[in-house]
């Protein structure tokens, strides 16, 4: 086998456009309402020689995955995850034009349809990511005069094609929830258990999807082999052609 990583990485860094698909770690960062901010103290500082923080935040906060054990018992947690199944190829699903006229849009049959027209199959073992340009509000939740909340997300139909006919390894979204916020009050968190029920993971809270094409792009997603890990912060990444 000849292949060189060397030189295709001096390719990559040429030709490719990095984008960072992670919102930055802080109290401020967004997470799910039920969740408390996380907490960090200095415990060493300079003077002692070195810098160390203690941190406290929960698994599933900011950007982050989702291993099938944090809703599925019996299902991998995260040190179970394989190394191949955190780079892959990465397709996304653009709604943010629909959404803007229905913030309680989830994605069509029709929706995935057409992109498969456009752009070819979804190659299996692929992470699929919902766009949104949910990422771009201040307010995630987007709750009504009542404390409703509005959020835009996937569909049944649409995750049941993607991962039991095109053999998907992940998906991701740009919410803090699969499931549209508004079928998540009235039928529970449904598509997010179907989803970790197949024993694969997504990534919850990502940004900057507008800036990928939609097909063509690699995905990284760097997280800790945390033991019995339900989930964790993630670093995700995406490689992208130059246009």
């Amino acid at each position: 086998m000849n292949l060189n990583l060397w030189k295709e990485y001096k390719i990559w860094t040429q030709e490719c456009k990095f984008v960072d698909l992670t919102h930055t770690l802080s109290p401020e960062t967004p997470h799910w309402s039920g969740f408390m901010p996380m907490d960090s103290k200095n415990i060493f500082n300079y003077n002692d020689g070195f810098n160390v923080h203690e941190v406290k935040v929960v698994t599933q906060y900011g950007t982050h995955i989702d291993a099938p054990a944090h809703f599925v018992e019996g299902k991998r947690f995260l040190d179970k995850i394989e190394p191949k199944e955190m780079i892959l190829p990465l397709c996304i699903l653009d709604i943010s034009e629909k959404v803007k006229n229905n913030s309680d849009y989830s994605i069509t049959v029709k929706d995935l349809e057409d992109w498969e027209n456009k752009y070819g199959k979804i190659p299996e073992n692929s992470f699929v990511a919902l766009r949104t340009d949910w990422y771009l509000k201040k307010d995630l939740d987007n709750r009504d005069s009542n404390g409703n909340k509005h959020y835009p997300g996937w569909s049944m139909d649409v995750l049941k094609i993607l991962i039991e006919d095109r053999n998907v390894t992940a998906v991701g979204h740009e919410t803090s929830d699969t499931d549209p916020a508004i079928e998540g009050a009235k039928n529970g968190l449904i598509m997010e258990y179907y989803v970790l029920e197949q024993d694969i993971y997504q990534i919850e809270l990502m940004k900057n999807l507008d800036q990928i094409p939609p097909k063509g792009a690699l995905i990284f997603c760097g997280f800790p082999k945390y033991k019995d890990g339900p989930g964790f912060p993630a670093r995700c990444i995406a490689l992208c052609p130059i246009d």
